[in-house]
């Protein structure tokens, strides 16, 4: 993992010796294929993001994707990529310490920190039966590749509506107004 000022930081050490259904765990994307192939006829649900400010949003669109299946995965977008979507002056919080957070909510099972700005490798691998993105988001306004890469493995796509007035966006401005 890459932090904040650019050097290299270890994945969080979490527990490994129970079955990922039983531990919520980090899974590397190099280990996605092993932990996959455990979780074979599992309902597997996925969502991703930055998640670089939590906020009652993000935890109700956790809990409403982890109610659709057997487990949720979390994919979350490394510092890099945040970086390019949002500016220079994020992340807030390293893709280590966002991992180690996402990973401690009730309805998260599995934490996966992936490079780049789109998702499209780290829903290959997983290859998950749902998909789950905020209400931000329509179907046509996914990623294209995102997208087709859904449509061509049959992901049932959902979407959560927006809580009004909760957003990373809006925590920032509020910040940044004090």
């Amino acid at each position: 993992m890459e932090s904040q000022a650019g050097g290299k930081q270890a994945a969080p050490d979490w527990p490994t010796q129970e079955k990922p259904s039983e531990k919520r765990r980090f899974v590397s994307m190099m280990d996605i294929p092993c932990v996959r192939a455990e979780l074979e006829g599992r309902r597997i649900v996925v969502t991703n993001g930055c998640f670089d400010l939590l906020h009652v949003g993000h935890l109700r669109c956790l809990h409403f994707a982890r109610s659709l299946g057997d487990l949720l995965w979390v994919g979350v977008n490394d510092d890099r990529s945040v970086r390019r979507q949002k500016g220079e002056n994020r992340p807030i919080h390293p893709e280590a310490d966002r991992a180690e957070m996402l990973a401690g909510l009730r309805p998260v099972d599995l934490v996966t920190v992936f490079s780049g700005t789109r998702a499209t490798a780290f829903l290959q691998a997983v290859r998950p039966t749902v998909y789950v993105k905020g209400g931000d988001y329509r179907r046509e306004t996914l990623d294209a590749e995102e997208r087709e890469a859904l449509d061509r493995m049959g992901v049932e796509i959902r979407f959560f509506p927006l809580v009004a007035g909760r957003s990373t966006t809006a925590a920032w401005k509020a910040l940044h107004k004090r």
